[in-house]
């Protein structure tokens, strides 16, 4: 017994000791990485495409011919760039577009309230409806209520999103949005309002997609900005009937859409290619700088940079995904068409253009070295650890669930849903120095898994 006693002892004696050893040492970042890394710090080809997609086409909602125009665009900034089999891959989606929209609260105190109609709203028509507004704090609360309290009204929810670094309330709080619109009208209600999916305090309402469960029917939907559904509340506190007049005007169609792809071929075209890009649409209320035309801007930038240094071992398949804000159609599309494909890596920006601060990695056990090697490729830009058995992506991201290795550049989203489906997302919230960071940080990606970049021979010249 006694033996034991000190055989205990001296294991929770050590227990410490063995805590505090010191991790592995970090891979050896090669001279080639380490220069390609630190020379995009001074990049202007993700500004120039920023810059050039917001200015010559501007907004570019799913399925329009402001669509239709930036896949024109994209094809001769990708060709001019110097890429290989420039293509577009066209599927069709059902199209919707926004008219008329006003919210006006006639009883007990009259006023205009900002609103924007969510994406698959159905239209009041030009006359706009009328009815009386019942409020819930909550998705939960709507979903909790009896159908007799909802019945013929108009829905107003609200659901406050904390500003978090990785955007990580989006998904829980986006609710409203996302189901909002159905749970409402399975309860027989006239419309719904909801508080904007966002963190600022301008008068500007965030758009956002919204999907009507199968057999439902259509009702008007819309967001209101974060002071108007915050005076909404203040109204429907004062316990009196609440009047509200709502006018949501929208039409919906077939409509073509598509997938811009470029290549930069690698030296062993048996390999499989390694996949990045971000979405070529935007929402309609403003130039989609941040949401993404920066994204495929930084994604381009840095495999224009590894084309300027030579060949890759591994062919870099750029692909600027058409109709992501609607539904992932893009993503859909191309993970139909080219998903039982062996890829090497996929990675997407889409989380606009703040610096990166963290990067995460499912590439395989078998591939951990790998991995470490991007993590110290990516250190001296002040990007962390995160994950080794995680990766995401709105287009990409189904395939990443279904096997695909993946990578994920973790942006600061501190700010992103200030700006994130509203008319203030503008070239002017692009910072340069953060866009180069971001360029260098996928450059440094691209570099460790391309299998090495060879500069291409001089061609003689003819006398």
């Amino acid at each position: 017994m006694k033996s034991r006693l000190i055989a205990a002892f001296l294991i929770a004696a050590a227990a410490p000791a063995l805590a505090q050893q010191p991790p592995a040492p970090m891979p050896v970042v090669p001279a080639q990485i380490a220069a390609l890394r630190d020379a995009a710090l001074q990049d202007n080809f993700a500004w120039d495409i920023t810059e050039g997609l917001t200015t010559e086409v501007g907004p570019r909602l799913d399925g329009t011919p402001a669509e239709a125009r930036a896949r024109e665009w994209a094809v001769a900034k990708l060709r001019a760039l110097g890429f290989s089999n420039v293509r577009v891959e066209n599927f069709t989606i059902t199209n919707w577009t926004r008219g008329a929209e006003d919210a006006e609260i006639l009883a007990p105190f009259p006023q205009r309230l900002v609103v924007a109609a969510l994406g698959n709203s159905a239209s009041t028509g030009p006359s706009g409806i009328t009815g009386e507004v019942v409020g819930f704090d909550t998705l939960g609360d709507l979903q909790a209520a009896p159908d007799s309290a909802v019945r013929g009204k108009i829905v107003f929810v609200s659901h406050a999103m904390p500003r978090t670094q990785d955007g990580s309330g989006y998904g829980y709080f986006g609710g409203p949005r996302r189901q909002g619109p159905t749970v409402a009208s399975q309860k027989g209600a006239l419309a719904i309002v909801i508080r904007s999916i966002g963190t600022d305090y301008h008068r500007n309402p965030h758009a956002g997609v919204q999907t009507f469960g199968t057999g439902v029917k259509p009702i008007p939907a819309g967001a209101l900005s974060l002071p108007d559904a915050e005076q909404l509340q203040r109204i429907l506190k004062r316990r009196k009937p609440v009047t509200m007049h709502l006018t949501l005007v929208s039409q919906s169609g077939p409509a073509p859409s598509g997938n811009v792809i470029a290549e930069l071929p690698g030296r062993d075209p048996k390999l499989p290619p390694i996949l990045v890009g971000g979405h070529l649409d935007s929402w309609d209320l403003g130039t989609g700088a941040i949401d993404d035309a920066s994204g495929i801007a930084i994604a381009t930038a840095a495999a224009k940079r590894i084309m300027d240094a030579g060949r890759p071992l591994r062919t870099i398949r750029v692909v600027w995904f058409g109709s992501e804000e609607m539904g992932l159609f893009g993503g859909l599309d191309y993970q139909k068409r080219h998903g039982s494909e062996p890829h090497y890596a996929m990675a997407e920006s889409d989380f606009g253009a703040g610096k990166i601060w963290k990067v995460n990695t499912k590439l395989g056990k078998d591939r951990d070295a790998e991995a470490r090697l991007l993590q110290a490729a990516l250190a001296p830009l002040g990007i962390v650890p995160g994950k080794m058995d995680d990766a995401d992506g709105s287009d990409i991201g189904p395939m990443i669930e279904a096997g695909a290795p993946g990578v994920g550049l973790s942006q600061d989203g501190t700010y992103y849903f200030d700006l994130h489906h509203t008319p203030d997302d503008t070239l002017d919230k692009i910072d340069l120095g953060d866009l180069r960071q971001n360029v260098a940080a996928w450059t440094a990606m691209l570099a460790v898994l391309s299998g090495g970049i060879e500069p291409e021979p001089k061609r003689k010249l003819r006398r």
